[in-house]
């Protein structure tokens, strides 16, 4: 057990993990000046899925255009280029991810939670008036990525530790300490700096259990952390009074929050949440 490592986790399987070559031409697109919006739309149309997905979401309440979005370069032009390679992102670590196939996790209620905790994590930045609140999402979409590298290299060993939680998420990390010296918040923080994508992004994940680890960005880690514990409590049927009462004043008050904006959110999620996981899901993936 004492050669496993975050690291060594990851670098063993950078096929399996790696992002599609899509994802890495179009941020290179991006940073180049020389390509237009219409040079952007033309390398995604070379990926029909991924197209008809980006037009969905667009189209969509969660950005609320008034006018329909029928080609990609409009989008990228309304949406703006770094919301469009979030949204690449997006849809191609759902894509990659649910090609693995293994019996300790149900992939369809392992990104159900994963975009819960996106939404969750968005709205909170929306009351904590973040600016570019869509990079929350992602870190939400993506706080428990490290766990599926562990049950796709480690799975003897993440079904003890899961057994021993009773399948309960914050019960997980502190068992995964315990017996691997690292949890999937580590994994998570070394898989996503190794894709090169911002630091605000590996270290909200890589900090989402102890937002007060974190040395840069400690606002994203802290509503990262926040999304994280509401997400949760829903999915095990907690009343809100009692999800309230586990906030201290201090900790709301270290993301500009109070208790009635957290009710607020809860009670935006479930709408947002269902239009949200239908857009980002590849069609027939999981039947």
């Amino acid at each position: 057990m004492d050669e496993l490592s975050p690291q060594s986790l990851i670098k063993g399987s950078l096929e399996i993990f790696s992002l599609p070559d899509i994802y890495f031409q179009i941020a290179e697109m991006i940073a180049d000046p020389r390509y237009t919006a219409i040079d952007l739309g033309n390398v995604i149309a070379k990926d029909p899925g991924l197209s008809i997905r980006l037009l969905k979401i667009v189209n969509s309440s969660f950005y609320g255009f008034q006018a329909k979005v029928d080609t990609i370069s409009r989008a990228i032009t309304i949406v703006g280029v770094e919301d469009l390679k979030n949204l690449v992102l997006a849809t191609s670590v759902i894509d990659k991810f649910s090609k693995i196939s293994v019996e300790l996790v149900d992939m369809t209620d392992f990104w159900m939670s994963s975009v819960r905790c996106g939404v969750v994590a968005k709205l909170l930045a929306k009351k904590s008036s973040v600016l570019h609140c869509e990079r929350l999402f992602l870190a939400g979409l993506l706080h428990d990525i490290g766990s599926l590298v562990m049950y796709n290299k480690i799975p003897a060993e993440s079904q003890e530790i899961l057994q021993a939680a009773n399948y309960d998420r914050q019960i997980v990390a502190v068992i995964e300490q315990q017996v691997l010296g690292f949890t999937h918040a580590d994994i998570g923080f070394e898989l996503i700096k190794s894709w090169g994508l911002p630091e605000s992004l590996f270290e909200a994940v890589g900090c989402h259990l102890e937002p007060e680890l974190s040395l840069v960005h400690r606002l994203d880690a802290h509503l990262l952390n926040l999304a994280f514990r509401l997400t949760n409590s829903l999915q095990q049927g907690m009343l809100l009074e009692e999800m309230l009462s586990e906030f201290t004043d201090e900790y709301l008050q270290l993301m500009r929050l109070d208790r009635s904006m957290i009710a607020e959110v809860v009670e935006l999620t479930d709408d947002e949440f269902s239009q949200v996981f239908e857009l980002m899901m590849p069609s027939k993936r999981f039947h």
